[in-house]
């Protein structure tokens, strides 16, 4: 067994994704949130990403860094829309060291790309095993 690499406070670890309409039209089937605005293209021919989708982002990256999550907050600030490139932060503010594993604490950011306005901001608070 391998032991994951342990974020350090202050280090901010960067995954950017743009959500695509097969991937809205799966996580809409998957989710059971078929609301049309998941699932009817608007007049530019794009789909409202499910904000637990958009989510996604910062789960990716607890999941790199093995972390067993025991609360998480999100904030959704603005739609985020197919073809949109999303680009999320995840700053760890606390890394605690205990016999067996490691507590740790985040803040999230995620804004688009293209105009850096933000559309999610929250955190995770979980441990990772040693």
């Amino acid at each position: 067994m391998s032991t994951p690499d342990v974020p350090t406070e202050g280090e901010t670890l960067v995954r950017e994704r743009t959500f695509t309409t097969a991937e809205v039209d799966a996580f809409a089937v998957l989710s059971g949130d078929e609301q049309p605005i998941h699932t009817d293209p608007d007049d530019d021919g794009r789909l409202v990403v499910h904000g637990l989708l958009t989510a996604t982002l910062p789960t990716q990256i607890g999941g790199e860094l093995e972390v067993l999550a025991r609360s998480m907050e999100f904030e959704f600030l603005a739609p985020v829309y197919t073809g949109e490139t999303i680009r999320c932060e995840v700053t760890p503010t606390s890394v605690v060291a205990r016999e067996d594993r490691y507590d740790v604490e985040t803040d999230i950011v995620c804004r688009k790309v293209a105009d850096e306005s933000v559309v999610l901001r929250g955190g995770f608070e979980g441990l990772i095993w040693k």
